[in-house]
């Protein structure tokens, strides 16, 4: 398991001989007030011989200078006292974990990342130093409303004495992370989730008292011994515990949080099976909730009439709650598998089931990125507008590429993943090395981070070309769902705006009830144009009867129809397309009457 503690409390004293430069400074100043007292006592004092004046001034001086130089050195010798900051552990525990987690329910992802690591850790060590193959692992999960507990245990390596008091006694020390590091530099592939040391402290964000169970996998299996850690947040408490059942038979480690009255609803299996399936569905382990199922007996219904002769009793069905272990991540992450051994069937499940669609994605992006940095992502543009885009087109809850580390889920509302005219993309990015902050909320900006968003939109827009090319039809469909959204990123989005060219479309003079490409447009212009020609209107119609239409129409030009809201803004932003200046023929000044030869 991942966690720490913290050392506070205790005050350590160190008397060190050193000098002061504060106190020097005291020093020299005393010896500069006895200079200026002894030189007024020599003009004060009685009139003397003249060498016995100066000679007593000068003697005086002497003497208030060896007093200074013995205050200095006095002062400079006291005993200067080095303190350690006392902290009161409890507050110090709520500032960290109230501060680093701002929705409660990560405690449970953060708990099941720890239980995950744990089961990794132990069959990696099985692989590597033991002599036998490790007994299955998985983790599980129960509730007892009456206790108003929470239980969390696995059958990993589990913690040995030592470890409970080094892993869990100190705040942001990762079991984890030491355990990555003693590894070394050897070749064993070991992919462990947290690697920061706070996750297990979440727990406090529900439980007013956590109890941690444990029995470690590294001791010799006949000095194997379960030791029980304690702790209300302030202080913690440590006791072998023979008596404390595990289910796991080699080892394995478990959490039973007392819950705050304010966090009963953690005892209902229905909010948990929600928030495994959202955190944590794609977990390498099995993860089993003791969850209440209704069955229906068939029993004889003594109010109705007795039966006939010959005739068999009048049944009824009565309800009967039944527990039992249930699996809660059966989803397997498909995007871990090689594209070139999944078919479009398992893609749309996928879709389907991840995304609550009810439609078939319109394209399917899937791609692996090693070397440097190491990722996987799998992207689907839906063919229909997601619901949630429907009234507000860059609504918050509309987005939806979950980012992931190591098969944990992080966030599906994160900003910077894709650019905002991606909005409507649905998706999976799971990284290896994505640098997180301690809650694991808050991507960092980094250079990884730039990476990922550089692939992801490269690789989307290699699919969308794709449809423009080879499926016009399909491109039509995409084109009057989101095209909106690619002129928002020709205007805002400076890094691809080049790029973006290429896939507007707008209607025109002569593209009838289709409408064309900026590519499309400047194959048809006529020898010597050299400008793209547009003109705004509130409609199609209101652009065919424009006044300057007469003259275009005259010359036979065609002229592109700026009838959307955006539009006009969107052709400032244009510019020009492959060295053609996009010109408003409503434009003062726009001379028609030559050509453009002419004109040269």
């Amino acid at each position: 398991m991942a966690p720490t503690h913290l050392n506070g409390g205790k005050t350590r004293r160190t008397v060190t001989k050193t000098r002061s430069p504060a106190l020097l400074v005291v020093a020299v100043a005393c010896a500069c007030i006895s200079i200026v007292v002894s030189q007024a006592r020599s003009f004060l004092a009685p009139p003397m011989a003249t060498s016995t004046s100066r000679n007593g001034a000068v003697a005086e001086r002497s003497l208030s200078l060896r007093r200074a130089d013995d205050a200095a050195g006095d002062v400079s010798s006291a005993a200067v006292e080095n303190f350690e900051f006392e902290a009161e552990v409890g507050k110090v525990m709520d500032i960290i974990v109230n501060s680093l987690y701002s929705n409660k329910d990560v405690f449970l992802r953060e708990l099941v990342s720890n239980a995950a690591d744990a089961c990794d850790k132990k069959r990696f060590l099985s692989l590597t130093e033991g002599d036998a193959p490790p007994e299955p692992m998985k983790l599980r999960i129960q509730t007892d409303k009456e206790a108003r507990t929470l239980t969390i245990e696995d059958n990993g390596v589990g913690m040995r004495k030592q470890d409970l008091i080094n892993n869990l006694g100190r705040i942001a020390r990762s079991g984890t992370a030491n355990f990555v590091k003693e590894m070394g530099e050897g070749e064993g592939d070991v992919s462990l989730i947290g690697q920061f040391g706070v996750g297990f402290y979440s727990g406090f964000l529900v439980a007013n008292k956590i109890e941690v169970s444990s029995k470690g996998f590294q001791d010799e299996e006949a000095e194997r011994k379960t030791w029980k850690w304690t702790s209300q947040g302030s202080s913690f408490t440590l006791q072998e515990a023979p008596e404390e059942a595990l289910f796991g038979e080699q080892s394995g480690t478990k959490i039973v949080l007392h819950l705050r009255e304010e966090a009963q609803e953690y005892l209902d299996s229905g909010k948990l099976a929600d928030l495994l399936k959202k955190y944590s569905e794609f977990i390498t382990f099995p993860i089993e909730l003791w969850n209440e199922k209704v069955q229906y007996d068939q029993v004889v219904d003594e109010t109705a009439p007795p039966p006939k002769e010959g005739e068999k009793p009048k049944m009824k069905s009565v309800p009967r709650s039944v527990f039992q272990w249930e699996q809660m991540n059966k989803m397997k992450p498909i995007w871990l598998r090689n594209p070139e051994v999944v078919n479009s069937s398992e893609y749309s499940e996928f879709y389907k089931t991840t995304f609550k669609a009810f439609d078939e994605p319109l394209t399917t992006t899937h791609f692996k990125v090693e070397g440097q940095i190491e990722f996987r992502a799998l992207v689907f543009i839906p063919t229909t507008m997601p619901f949630e885009l429907t009234r507000d087109m860059f609504a918050e809850a509309g987005r939806s590429m979950r980012l992931y580390v190591k098969r944990v889920f992080i966030n599906d509302k994160f900003e910077d993943l894709v650019p905002r005219w991606l909005t409507f993309a649905r998706g999976v990015v799971d990284s290896e090395d994505l640098p997180l902050n301690v809650g694991r909320e808050i991507l960092q900006k980094s250079r990884t981070l730039k990476i990922i968003r550089k692939r992801v939109v490269r690789k989307v827009l290699d699919s969308i070309d794709e449809l423009r090319e080879n499926k016009p039809e399909q491109y039509d469909q995409f084109w009057s769902s989101y095209g909106k959204y690619f002129k928002v990123g020709l205007v805002e989005d400076l890094d691809y705006k080049d790029e973006l060219k290429r896939f507007v479309r707008f209607f025109s003079s002569k593209s009838g009830d289709n409408m064309t490409s900026l590519s499309e447009y400047v194959s048809r212009m006529k020898e010597g144009q050299d400008q793209i020609y547009f003109v705004t209107g509130e409609g199609k119609r209101a652009a065919e009867i424009a006044p300057a239409m007469e003259k275009m129409k005259q010359k036979d030009f065609e002229v592109l129809y700026m009838i959307d809201p955006l539009d006009e803004i969107c052709s400032q932003s244009i510019v020009d397309f492959e060295g053609h200046k996009m010109m408003d023929i409503n434009k003062a000044g726009l001379d028609l009457s030559k050509s453009e030869d002419e004109k040269q």
